[in-house]
């Protein structure tokens, strides 16, 4: 018949407060930078003032903005959680007695209703009253949020205002500011990879408890297939992980032997070789590449790559299959190449010009100089690039699943349809497996060996570039 209207008000929305903010921050910026250019002009000068006219109106719109936006953010935090805990607290005693499962799904049920997901007719009396007391409520508190944001910018305006005299260190200020924030998000991103890696050792050391680690690590029979029911006939799953080590390393294999070359010889042309106009014109072109969507890429692979693969074989008296480690491998190495190119081209214009000339001065061609001195002094951001080109070639997943497969095969012969890691742990955490069952877990299992083995990469490429940095700068 009708629905409980949806509640889309609350004070101001998020996007017109943050807007308010964003003009009473800017309002204070100006205000602060006039303020100081009229003390400035009634002290003698600007020589009068510590810092400069900008760091004032700097410091006040600090003050106008950073109070009220904390305030938002935790406001935001405990609104949903504190609102429901008054809506439960009115409810009557036969509810509130409830279990907490059922007072949960009663609440889920008003919110659904304020949200206008649920005919209101269908529902209870008591549930169209507590979606009532919801939506005063956060009618309510969205605006006591406004108000209190709006008078926490305005207040922060004004006493900044006062303090703003012409001795006060206001860019001391200001860059203490900006250095607790560089350290603030320096830390999220710490305690971010931190908790990446615990969660992955964790769930790892629950799966490690059902499979033992050495028939992970060298059982060569992948095929998790465990039964989802008790009472379900299934196998008791193969969790040997080196047909997907194989297979991951098979594709990279294949896929750096396109790249590596084809991106280093592109990005020593460019830098070294090619005229002004044409490198203008074909870098740009050439990182095109790079913006593609691996599904395109993908799709190339299985229509185009694979079956012409598939019949040159034929062709020449070959067994190949319709999904093959060599498609993916060479439209992923097809892929990669604007990485190597680009990043190495960089790097190789990085190197200073005095080295070249030195070479060419002391009688060098333009190959030797390239073969002696360029690329040598320029390895180390090389190496960098390729382990940029390695990571991304392992971590690869649509290409493989569309060109590759899904087989867990053991082999060596590019022509034979291979299966990854990565899109292995796509295949685990689909479907309706319980996620504390091995198959599940092994996901994480096969997370920690694929950090494990970056983490190595990074280790060899850093000794790599410690060396020959220490000989060329």
């Amino acid at each position: 018949m009708g629905t409980c209207p949806k509640q889309t008000g609350a004070g101001l929305t998020s996007s017109t407060l943050l807007l308010l903010l964003v003009a009473i921050t800017v309002t204070g910026f100006f205000l602060g930078r006039r303020r100081a250019v009229a003390l400035a002009g009634a002290g003698g000068g600007i020589r009068s003032l510590h810092s400069l006219p900008g760091h004032y109106g700097l410091f006040a719109a600090i003050w106008a903005g950073i109070p009220a936006v904390l305030m938002i953010f935790l406001w935001q935090s405990l609104e949903s959680s504190v609102v429901t805990d008054l809506v439960i607290r009115d409810l009557p005693a036969e509810i509130r007695s409830l279990p907490d499962a059922r007072v949960g799904l009663f609440m889920n049920d008003v919110k659904n209703l304020v949200a206008g997901n649920i005919i209101s007719d269908e529902l209870t009396p008591e549930i169209r009253q507590a979606a009532d007391h919801l939506e005063r409520l956060t009618l309510l508190s969205g605006w006591a949020r406004t108000i209190l944001a709006a008078a926490l910018a305005g207040l922060g305006l004004v006493l900044a205002w006062r303090l703003i005299r012409p001795e006060l260190r206001a860019r001391n200020r200001v860059e203490s500011v900006v250095k607790g924030f560089l350290i603030a998000c320096s830390t999220i991103a710490i305690f971010t990879t931190v908790g990446i890696v615990f969660s992955v050792l964790f769930e790892s050391a629950r799966f490690f408890k059902s499979v033992p680690i050495t028939e992970f690590l060298f059982g060569l029979e992948w095929s998790p297939q465990i039964a989802i029911r008790a009472d379900q006939v299934g196998s008791s799953g193969a969790f040997g992980a080196v047909p997907l080590f194989a297979g991951t390393m098979l594709i990279a294999l294949i896929a750096m032997l396109v790249a590596a070359p084809i991106g280093l010889m592109t990005a020593v042309y460019l830098a070294e070789y090619a005229p002004r106009q044409f490198r203008s014109v074909a870098k740009p072109l050439l990182e095109i590449l790079a913006g593609i969507p691996t599904v395109v890429y993908g799709f190339f692979a299985a229509l185009v790559v694979a079956p012409e693969i598939r019949g040159l074989g034929e062709s020449l008296g070959l067994s190949v299959a319709s999904e093959s480690a060599l498609a993916a491998g060479l439209v992923m190495g097809i892929m990669i190449i604007p990485f190597v190119s680009s990043l190495s081209d960089d790097v190789i214009n990085a190197v200073p010009q005095a080295m070249r000339d030195g070479a060419l001065a002391l009688g060098a061609t333009k190959s030797e100089t390239v073969k002696q001195v360029v690329f040598p002094a320029a390895l180390p951001g090389i190496v960098g690039g390729l382990l940029l080109a390695v990571s991304r070639a392992i971590g690869e997943t649509m290409i493989v699943v569309m060109a590759a497969g899904l087989a867990a095969n053991l082999t060596a012969n590019p022509l034979e349809a291979v299966t990854t890691v990565t899109v292995q742990i796509v295949t685990l955490l689909v479907g309706d497996q319980e996620f504390d069952s091995p198959k599940t877990l092994a996901a994480f299992a096969l997370g920690l060996i694929l950090f494990v083995f970056t983490l190595a990469l990074n280790a060899i490429a850093l000794r790599v570039v410690k060396k020959y940095r220490e000989q060329y700068e």
